[in-house]
């Protein structure tokens, strides 16, 4: 099965660079969910976890990635990016219109 999030390479970069600054066990993958859908719309999720029964499992450039069977449909199309500029950084999710 493909994953439904474009992950990029800077957001890989990124989350490797977390990985081994934390020292975050090889057990522990990277899970992409939503925190709820509604009006406001979908607020993402994302850290580091260890795979349930319900996880539709992915692999991005030998990173696990893990996301909910209840959250796939939302995340189609989805990109995780990571942003870098004179206003901030961070980790952004930009969904298809």
């Amino acid at each position: 099965m493909e994953i439904p999030v474009t992950i990029t390479d800077k957001a890989i970069e990124e989350i490797n660079k977390i990985r081994d600054l934390k020292k975050i066990p090889d057990k522990y993958g990277l899970r992409i969910g939503i925190k709820a859908a509604g009006c406001a719309g979908v607020s993402y999720l994302l850290g580091f976890d260890t795979p349930s029964q319900e996880d539709g499992k992915f692999d991005r450039d030998g990173l696990p990635v893990y996301i909910s069977k209840k959250h796939t449909l939302h995340l189609f199309g989805v990109t995780l990016d990571y942003y870098q500029g004179e206003d901030g950084s961070g980790f952004v999710f930009n969904a298809p219109e």
